[in-house]
């Protein structure tokens, strides 16, 4: 077991940026000036499957979008903070709120304003076009890019190392007649 899957054995909670990670980082507005965000649905099945294994997911995110709420609406995910330029303050906050300590959390960011909690974080995840610094301080670095599976492959990461991935597997097999 390496050190990255020692680390995943004990969390309870993982934090998502959303720019960069839950997306590609790219923002567009359409011709009335509304933003546009694309999610991968991959990463919203990851998520769904770490919940189901019992690990709570949070978003904190510096901006403030009401399709961030609609996403995590979708998904049940009820740890939202938005407008939180200090992540480590948030994230520190939602551990106070859960009674869970730094090493139960895993975090995943791709740019400076998560540089601390991705350094205090149990577990630091930074997609693979994360900014050089980030991937420098983290754990464990995705081969996907944010928005493109990113966080996906670090659920999978977490269940793999808390020994669910198998059985995960095996449910989606299904039995044979």
């Amino acid at each position: 077991m390496n050190q990255a899957e020692q680390l995943a054995l004990p969390v309870k909670l993982l934090l998502l940026d959303v720019d960069g990670v839950l997306t590609d980082g790219r923002i567009t507005y359409d011709s009335q000036g509304q933003e546009q965000k694309c999610f991968h649905i991959h990463d919203g099945l990851g998520i769904k499957l770490l919940q189901s294994h019992g690990i709570r997911v949070g978003i904190v995110t510096g901006r403030c979008s009401p399709m961030v709420e609609r996403r995590a609406n979708e998904l049940g995910i009820d740890l939202v903070l938005q407008g939180r330029e200090d992540k480590w303050a948030a994230a520190s906050s939602i551990l106070e709120q859960l009674g869970l300590t730094a090493s139960q959390l895993a975090y995943m960011g791709d740019d400076l304003p998560d540089l601390a909690a991705i350094h205090h974080a149990g577990l630091g995840i930074a997609p693979a076009n994360a900014a050089s610094a980030v991937r420098q301080h983290a754990n464990l670095i995705t081969q996907q890019r944010g928005g493109q599976g990113a966080v996906r492959e670090a659920c999978e990461f977490i269940l793999a190392a808390q020994g669910h991935w198998d059985g995960v597997l095996s449910g989606y097999l299904g039995s044979h007649p």
